[in-house]
């Protein structure tokens, strides 16, 4: 076979892109990001933290990793608590694994020292200089990946822009009422917090945080203050498509490491027993619940919980 200059000169700059990236995150390190974890132990730890159920099998297949090698990260974890393994309720020959609250921990720790990392190569950019970027990397991950690998889809969370506030509205009132069948005035109740957000935001001390993939929106929440010590989770949404890709995950641990970061001591939120997969979600957080309270609301009977979280 002849030699492709063309294609020799292209092989030869990206090896050398891949070169140049991997010194400026530090991955050839032997502990990723000064930590206590390989680059391997890392990436475990973030796929179980974001994945509403995981087993070894959906680890191998997802991140190409040999299973033999995969076992013996698991095992090494497991020996230092930062996981535990349970038989799956729907097969018990299956085991299931979660994170340790040691391992919540850490996984939040991780994610912050990976976004100061991140964040120290973009904060002298410019916005279009940034915004280039992304798209330069998406324009990669489109191009390389194969129309029928099946992987969780890529997102983002970024702050809230001119126009979210109206699609979480139009969101919330839509979601609510194809699933539950709530009424008009759910919808009415999201606008009144969404416009006091808006009316009173304090940029110190509160946020929104849109998810998206592809500049399409896939969820939202809001950390909204409650009181000086005490911080309001607001707001969850994951649109239904989205669901099972660690969007609910990702963005409630962002607002409790913002609440931590924004110096609150407490979290509190209000939820329904019939959301079950953001009551998981809570709970596998480190939310508790502490209070119920029946209640006729939306065109619905529904029992009301109180959850918090000390920060």
């Amino acid at each position: 076979m002849k030699s492709n200059n063309a294609l020799d000169g292209q092989i030869d700059a990206i090896r050398g892109f891949s070169r140049f990236y991997t010194r400026k995150l530090g991955i050839i390190e032997p502990k990723l990001l000064h930590s206590a974890f390989t680059l391997q132990e890392a990436r475990v730890i973030y796929e179980i933290a974001h994945r509403p159920t995981c087993t070894a099998t959906d680890l191998a297949r997802d991140l190409g990793l040999d299973p033999g090698f995969l076992s013996r990260t698991l095992q090494a974890l497991q020996r230092r608590q930062i996981l535990t393994r349970k038989p799956s309720k729907d097969d018990g020959r299956i085991n299931e694994l979660s994170l340790t609250a040691k391992g919540r921990a850490t996984s939040v720790e991780l994610e912050r020292r990976a976004r100061e990392e991140v964040g120290s190569l973009l904060v002298s950019l410019e916005d279009s200089q940034r915004a280039a970027v992304v798209q330069a990397m998406t324009t990669i991950e489109q191009a390389l990946e194969r129309p029928t690998e099946k992987k969780p889809a890529a997102f983002l969370l970024r702050s809230h822009r001119p126009g979210d506030i109206g699609w979480v509205i139009s969101s919330q009132a839509k979601a609510y009422a194809a699933e539950y069948g709530w009424d008009i005035s759910y919808e009415a109740l999201v606008a009144e917090i969404c416009a006091e957000f808006i009316k009173n935001y304090d940029a110190s001390r509160e946020h929104c945080w849109i998810a998206e993939a592809g500049g399409e929106p896939l969820g939202s929440i809001f950390l909204v203050k409650g009181s000086d010590d005490v911080a309001k989770l607001r707001l969850l949404l994951v649109e239904k498509k989205a669901r099972g890709l660690g969007v609910g995950h990702a963005l409630v641990e962002q607002c409790i490491r913002a609440a931590r970061e924004k110096g609150y001591k407490k979290m509190t939120l209000w939820t329904q027993s019939i959301l079950v997969a953001a009551r998981k979600i809570y709970q596998e957080a480190g939310f508790k619940l502490v209070a119920t309270e029946p209640h006729r609301s939306f065109g619905q009977s529904l029992i009301g919980e109180t959850w918090e979280m000390e920060l």
